[in-house]
């Protein structure tokens, strides 16, 4: 299974708060720079080992839990959906 924003989702940066701002339908969510790390990969087409592996690229520690937990949590605020 692979993440994936929802649809009418959008991530965006917002250069007046220097930050990503999660767009969605019923609000706006600003998420903290690690789910920001982690929605840039969800594509519809990594899973959460290949997201996991990417941001370990960039990142020290990264575990797949890690990932998994943050998507959990994205996906409670329904905002990601699983492809």
């Amino acid at each position: 299974m692979t993440p994936r924003l929802r649809r009418g989702v959008r991530l965006t940066y917002d250069r007046t708060r220097q930050t990503h701002v999660l767009l969605f339908p019923e609000g706006v969510l600003v998420p903290n720079a690690t789910a920001a790390a982690v929605l840039e990969l969800c594509d519809g087409e990594r899973t959460v080992p290949d997201i996991a592996a990417a941001l370990g690229e960039r990142y020290a520690g990264v575990r797949e839990g890690d990932v998994g937990d943050v998507l959990a949590r994205l996906v409670d605020r329904q905002v990601v959906e699983w492809a």
